[in-house]
């Protein structure tokens, strides 16, 4: 790095301060998005497993529970859940028998789409009194906070 470039990064206290922030929206905007949701809703665990096969397509238990950072037997009871209510469905995988591919059912993403409908209209709703400005801001951070996420997934 030169030296040019070291004088425009803000000092590692800022860039700190500035982390803790942006930790605390959006830990405080997390936990009101699900207390928000619908006493019968499909638990964090499962809308992650729904969201997992919808983003990536069929994969494995194992695969599913590395995304989250959780070993699969953390999830084995969420697996079944969710296959014995038709939410995902299991397949022997062809390359290695030994291993199971779950995939996202059709109402898997009917329950998965409603969940999310719920929680958009809740935000849409929070969001409305905002400037243009405003949102737009939000809906950049959104954007940069998705490829943070995807930079180190």
């Amino acid at each position: 790095m030169t030296s040019e470039a070291l004088s425009e990064s803000p000092p590692k206290t800022e860039l700190a301060a500035e982390a803790a922030m942006i930790r605390q929206g959006t830990t405080r905007l997390a936990r009101r998005m699900r207390s928000e949701r619908s006493a019968g809703a499909l638990s964090t665990n499962k809308i992650s497993v729904l969201s997992h096969l919808k983003r990536l397509g069929p994969s494995t238990p194992g695969e599913i529970a590395a995304a989250d950072r959780q070993h699969p037997q953390s999830l084995t009871r969420v697996f079944a859940e969710l296959e014995q209510t038709g939410l995902v469905s299991r397949s022997t995988h062809e390359d290695d028998r030994r291993q199971s591919i779950v995939s996202l059912t059709e109402s898997g993403l009917a329950a998965l789409q409603q969940d999310l409908a719920d929680r958009d209209a809740w935000l849409a709703e929070a969001i409305a009194d905002l400037s243009e400005t405003e949102r737009a801001v939000l809906v950049l951070a959104a954007k940069l906070m998705d490829g943070i996420t995807d930079r180190f997934a």
